[in-house]
């Protein structure tokens, strides 16, 4: 039976490389996936997915994707990438290729945003996905990083602003809660040192 996998991480976890791959993979075995992303990711472009360690490929957006072809079994896979970005109606579209059609749907995305809060589409993923599974990545210290910080242009970061602003690493970076809390981006001296690994 098919499922809907919801992969989630940090800034810079690797979520679209690792998209990118599941794609090439099911292509290297003689099968096709579809790659997806929501229209309002525009970053690299209307029709790319592009990852911070230079992976790229083409999709489609959400709203381009020929479900007649989908139902007919063009695709062995969905792959949706920024699916936090999703709306609760297409989170349920995904749903009902799963669980009607019987299409493995495989959504990377961030859990929250740079306030701590859900996401619209990761708000459903977490609630309905089959399958949740955390991409891991780390903070400056060395703890696993859980929050997507959102830097400020002025060396620091801030926790006001519209939900979605996009951009990679010149505008947030994963922190851990405790960092993200104190909203610091690096150690301040060498006592920082000691904390490194805890």
């Amino acid at each position: 039976m098919a499922k809907l996998y919801f992969r989630y991480g940090a800034m810079s976890s690797s979520k679209t490389a690792q998209a990118i791959m599941v794609k090439y993979n099911y292509h290297e075995r003689g099968q096709n996936a579809l790659l997806i992303k929501p229209a309002v990711d525009t970053r690299d472009g209307v029709h790319t997915v592009r990852s911070r360690c230079g992976l790229s490929d083409t999709c489609v957006l959400f709203h381009e994707v020929p479900w007649q072809e989908v139902y007919a079994h063009k695709y062995d896979c969905l792959i949706v990438d920024e699916a936090q970005f999703l709306t609760r109606d297409e989170v349920f579209k995904l749903i009902d290729a799963v669980d009607n059609h019987n299409i493995p749907v495989i959504c990377y995305g961030l859990r929250a945003d740079f306030k701590g809060e859900f996401f619209e589409g990761s708000h459903y993923l977490m609630a309905l996905a089959d399958t949740i599974e955390e991409i891991k990545t780390i903070c400056w210290c060395g703890r696993k990083a859980i929050m997507n910080a959102r830097l400020d242009g002025r060396g620091g970061i801030t926790r006001e602003g519209d939900q979605v602003v996009l951009g990679a690493d010149d505008k947030y970076v994963g922190l851990c809660r405790k960092h993200w809390s104190e909203g610091r981006l690096g150690p301040e001296g060498d006592e920082a040192q000691g904390r490194r690994g805890e």
